[in-house]
């Protein structure tokens, strides 16, 4: 008799199986486990591979531009944003979600799953003058989610490079892209510092009309245009409400009970935006995607709070994003700077409610291309981890650590509850605070825990050490003393005589 057919013993009834039967039946346990796994990821046995690709969620990353905290409806603003709320409502909202400080760092973390200081990006945001872009050797999300037969769309801001054309989204695994490759435009001229700043693909476009609206416009038709037969990643980054403060008329017209005009404006922008991502849900009903389909929404940062990183254009009065309760705002490493405005949203997949566990934006890469049961063979090794259990069914983080920023000047990193944010160029100051009594920063706890500010300046110092220079502080030192001089213009010089 082969082993495999060997007899064992029913008990007493004297019943008899196979060891083959028995190897069988735990096999097909295994296999229906397996089964229901790949089912719930968006796949089933035996589905064919278009059907596994159908079957993979669609997934629309939305990106406000310097959002304040309290800005959106769901959060208590008198900023009225129906869309994002019933969002919020009917989804996941986010108490504790950290990005970077500005712009090009939160951006570069989204899209390599890595903190900044890792490859250059940790400090400030890539300048309009800037040649340099994310580094090459970073593999994006994109290209990981192409691997897994996505199709990807990029719609909006891109500045992670824009003077070398292998910087560009189309270069980056984007299929396609259409709106602005840097940080700041005129937001119905498409230009930056007199310069059109304004693409489709890889060509220049001229075109008229609101970016912010144009950019609701485009997403729409990319899922109208879209082939349900493989599964869809739309990155959709609005440049509202950043700087310069315009929105069309009848968006502010919305708002004339607002009396600062900056403030008015920029409630208009956020309408404009959120209008906008009513018309992208709208979309994916109509076309039978939206149960399929999970929808992320977070700022870039916090508010800004300081002319000093408004952005380019110059601002007349006050700034007007409210933070709510954090500390300060963008571009400082306080919670105003870094805890933003979240939520995520996918019919039957994730449990409403209020999530409490901390969440950074490099998680999102390996939770998404968790989702999407894409591999990250080709990936340097990441900062962030697959938290679709906290997302989803509100379970506890695993992640105990935030990692602020670090670069040669400060640094700030979270513990659980204990916060050290630490600048180290002259004069030195450092700050601990108790997050869990204590979320506005308004005791620094320093001197009273001396142990505990030693440990968390050591792991500063441990990243510090492992940091790659900031490619911001070297483009200033080009720019300073490898460029041409600048002289007079030569007919002023004429004028002047011997």
């Amino acid at each position: 008799m082969d082993c495999d057919d060997t007899l064992l013993s029913g008990g007493a009834s004297g019943n008899k199986i196979s060891r083959r039967k028995v190897l069988m039946s735990g096999a097909a346990f295994v296999a229906s486990g397996v089964a229901l796994t790949t089912g719930l990821l968006g796949g089933f046995a035996g589905a064919g591979p278009a059907e596994a690709q159908a079957m993979k969620p669609n997934i629309i990353y939305i990106i406000a531009d310097d959002v304040g905290w309290h800005d959106t409806g769901f959060q208590g603003s008198d900023i009225k944003t129906p869309h994002l709320d019933k969002l919020a409502e009917e989804g996941a909202r986010f108490e504790q979600f950290y990005v970077q400080p500005m712009c090009t760092p939160t951006r570069a973390a989204f899209m390599t799953g890595r903190y900044p200081l890792r490859y250059g990006l940790q400090t400030g945001v890539i300048p309009a003058a800037g040649t340099y872009g994310l580094p090459l050797d970073e593999y994006l999300l994109p290209q990981t989610l192409k691997d897994a037969g996505y199709k990807t769309a990029l719609v909006g801001k891109w500045h992670l490079g824009h003077a070398k054309p292998e910087y560009w989204p189309r270069q980056r695994g984007f299929d396609s892209f259409y709106g602005t490759l840097v940080g700041e435009i005129d937001h119905f001229k498409h230009s930056s510092h007199g310069v059109r700043d304004w693409y489709r693909n890889n060509k220049p476009l001229v075109e008229q009309g609101f970016d912010n609206s144009l950019f609701g416009v485009e997403a729409v038709r990319t899922i109208e245009r879209h082939d349900p037969g493989n599964p869809l990643f739309l990155y959709l980054a609005f440049t509202a409400p950043h700087t310069p403060f315009q929105a069309p008329e009848a968006y502010l017209d919305r708002f004339k009970h607002i009396e600062d005009e900056n403030r008015r404006a920029y409630a208009a922008m956020i309408s404009v935006m959120d209008d906008g991502i009513g018309d992208v849900v709208a979309a994916l009903e109509k076309r039978g995607m939206r149960d399929n389909t999970i929808i992320v929404f977070h700022s870039d940062n916090g508010g800004a709070r300081s002319s000093l990183f408004a952005g380019d254009s110059k601002v007349a009065g006050g700034l007007p994003a409210d933070n709510g309760p954090y500390r300060d705002g963008k571009g400082t490493l306080y919670e105003g700077g870094t805890r933003v405005v979240a939520l995520a949203n996918w019919p039957g997949k994730i449990k409403p409610g209020v999530v409490d566990g901390m969440i950074h934006v490099v998680d999102m890469y390996p939770t998404l291309a968790g989702l999407a049961g894409a591999k990250l063979e080709r990936t340097q090794p990441l900062d962030g981890m697959d938290l679709w259990a906290t997302i989803s069914e509100n379970q506890a983080s695993p992640r105990k650590e935030i990692v602020y920023n670090v670069d040669p000047m400060a640094g700030a990193v979270r513990n659980g509850d204990w916060k050290l944010v630490w600048k180290a160029s002259l004069p030195q100051s450092v700050e601990l605070f108790d997050l869990s009594k204590d979320k506005s920063e308004t005791a620094n706890l320093a001197e009273v825990n001396p142990d505990k500010v030693r440990e968390l300046q050591g792991r500063i110092t441990e990243l510090a050490r492992n940091m790659k220079p900031p490619l911001l502080l070297m483009e200033a030192v080009r720019l300073t003393f490898f460029t041409a001089p600048v002289t007079p213009d030569p007919s002023v010089l004429f004028s002047l005589g011997d």
